[in-house]
C-alpha cells in the first residue's frame, strides 16, 4: 500500500520536475532533496511524534503509511525523471514541431522510450522499501521484524527469531528480483 501511494506521489513529483514551468520544478527539486536528506527513522519519528505535538494526531499504522509514501516517493520520482530525460531532447522537439501538447508527447513519445530505463531501479526502490518497512517496528507496527522481537523476548530465542525474519527477508527479496527480472526481460525484448 505505501508503495502504491509512493508511486501515485512519486508520478506527480517527476510530472512537477520535467514540466515546462519553472515554478513546479523548483517545487519538486526542494520535495525531492527535503524528503531525500532526511533518514528514513527520522521522518518516521518526526510524523509519529511531532504531529501531535501539532494537534493533528495519528496512529501507528498512519505514520509508518505516510513515512514510507513520502521516502518513496521521492526516490522514485527522481528515477523516473532521470529516465524521462534520458531520452533525447530531439524527441521532445519532434512533438512539439508535430503540435503535441505535454500530456500526449509523455504518453506516446517518451514515456514508451523511457519505460525500459525505469523499470531495474524502480524494482530496486521496491526491494529496499521492504527492507526499510522494517524500521517501523519501533513505533510498535506490526510488522515482520516487530513479529521477530515480541516472539524472541517471549521464549527468549532472540537470535532464531532474527534470522528467520532475515531468511524471510531474502525471500521475499529473492521473489521480488526474480519478477523484477521477467519484466525487464520483456521490456528488453519489446524494445529491441
Amino acid at each position: 500500500m505505501a508503495f502504491a501511494g509512493g508511486a501515485a506521489l512519486g508520478a506527480a513529483v517527476t510530472v512537477m520536475r520535467v514540466a515546462p514551468s519553472r515554478g513546479w520544478n523548483i517545487a519538486g527539486a526542494v520535495y525531492t532533496n527535503l524528503i531525500q536528506s532526511v533518514p528514513l527513522l527520522l521522518l518516521l519519528f518526526l510524523i509519529f511524534f511531532g504531529l501531535p505535538l501539532a494537534g493533528i494526531n495519528v496512529d501507528a499504522w498512519m505514520a509508518a503509511i505516510v513515512s514510507l509514501v513520502l521516502f518513496a516517493s521521492a526516490f522514485l520520482a527522481d528515477i523516473w525523471r532521470g529516465a524521462i530525460e534520458a531520452v533525447s531532447r530531439g524527441q521532445w522537439e519532434a512533438s512539439r514541431s508535430m503540435g503535441f501538447g505535454f500530456g500526449l508527447t509523455m504518453r506516446k513519445i517518451i514515456l514508451p522510450q523511457a519505460l525500459p530505463l525505469i523499470i531495474p531501479p524502480t524494482g530496486n526502490q521496491f526491494i529496499a522499501m521492504l527492507k526499510d518497512s522494517s524500521l517501523v517496528s519501533v513505533i510498535g507496527v506490526w510488522e515482520l521484524m516487530f513479529l521477530a522481537r515480541t516472539l524472541g523476548n517471549k521464549d527468549f530465542k532472540h537470535m532464531e527469531m532474527l534470522i528467520t525474519a532475515a531468511l524471510i527477508y531474502w525471500m521475499l527479496s529473492m521473489c521480488l528480483e526474480f519478477i523484477q527480472s521477467r519484466i525487464e526481460r520483456h521490456y528488453r525484448t519489446v524494445s529491441h
